[in-house]
């Protein structure tokens, strides 16, 4: 249910569907086919390639367990979530929360890659902490989008992902909150960027 992989799409749903039109230019009509590019992106093609990968015999299974496992899959879905910001940028239809939301995912999962070459970082608490970050520096930008309830929801799922990846035996405490952190001071590092 809270894959990092699916995150992408929730987080966007939350801009195109929460946000007020005030923030967005881009037309109602036509925000369910954004919405349906990005989770075909950034969730149907990386999961096709990892099963591929596991057909192949390249992963053990869709869990990726180990840490050695980890490289190509992350690497493959940080090109794809690039593209995708990059498509953004290119389109002058999309407004530049698309592209600097997207470019500040795809940086997570680039993060995630070049941990996991040393150390098994927890990759669901790097999204979750990511999207939280990026709930609250959406916020910060525009606060008459009122994101106060987003921003809740994803306090309580954080902690419920990370307290799950912990009783599951999948991380050690140290890789949950490292992920977590990592993620969230990525998105919150970003704000910067745009001042």
């Amino acid at each position: 249910m809270f894959h990092p992989l699916l995150l992408p799409t929730y987080l966007f749903a939350v801009i195109l569907y929460y946000m007020p039109a005030s923030t967005l230019t881009l037309p109602l009509r036509v925000r369910w086919i954004v919405l349906a590019m990005i989770f075909f992106t950034t969730f149907i093609i990386p999961a096709v390639a990892a099963l591929a990968m596991v057909r192949l015999g390249y992963l053990d299974s869709m869990e990726m367990d180990r840490r050695e496992q980890r490289g190509f899959p992350l690497l493959f879905t940080g090109v794809c979530y690039a593209a995708t910001s990059y498509l953004f940028y290119r389109e002058q239809a999309y407004d530049a929360v698309f592209y600097f939301v997207m470019g500040i995912i795809a940086a997570s999962v680039f993060l995630a890659f070049a941990i996991s070459q040393f150390w098994k970082i927890s990759a669901h608490s790097i999204g979750m902490g990511g999207c939280l970050g990026l709930l609250l520096v959406l916020n910060k930008l525009a606060p008459d989008a009122m994101l106060i309830f987003p921003i809740a929801v994803a306090i309580f799922l954080t902690g419920a992902v990370m307290s799950a990846r912990l009783a599951l035996h999948a991380h050690t405490p140290a890789e949950v909150y490292a992920g977590f952190g990592s993620g969230l001071l990525l998105a919150l590092a970003s704000s910067v960027a745009l001042q």
